[in-house]
């Protein structure tokens, strides 16, 4: 079955960085555009980070370029998000979701997709 695995989330001081991982099963995440879509309590859903599905190309929200980077490993069938330079906004529940439609996750709309993960908390603060 198709499933999505986040993990890495934690706890982490203004300015430290993490590396957030979602593993893929069901699917090969070099065949659908992979993103990273985050939840502040209270708050819509709003898109980080998406990588293409075909050529790897990559987009990132206003917010995240120049601090976050998504990479995949095709081998490993598994897609990262590191984060350096964190802040307080940055906090909350990191989402990995799946879709064949690149508009449809990464258009900084509302972010839609056919399958997403459980989510891992990230939490920024001093």
């Amino acid at each position: 079955q198709v499933q999505l695995v986040e993990s890495g989330g934690g706890l982490v001081q203004p300015g430290g960085s993490l590396r957030l991982s979602c593993s893929a099963s069901g699917f090969t995440v070099d065949a659908y555009v992979i993103g990273w879509v985050r939840q502040a309590p209270g708050k819509e859903r709003e898109g980080v980070s998406c990588i293409s599905s075909i050529d790897g190309s990559t987009s990132y929200a206003d917010s995240a370029k120049g601090r976050f980077t998504i990479s995949r490993d095709n081998a490993k069938n598994t897609v990262y998000l590191q984060m350096n330079s964190l802040k307080p906004e940055d906090t909350g529940v990191y989402y990995c979701a799946g879709d064949p439609d690149p508009f449809r996750l990464c258009s900084d709309g509302r972010p839609e997709a056919d399958y997403w993960g459980q989510g891992t908390q990230v939490t920024v603060s001093s």
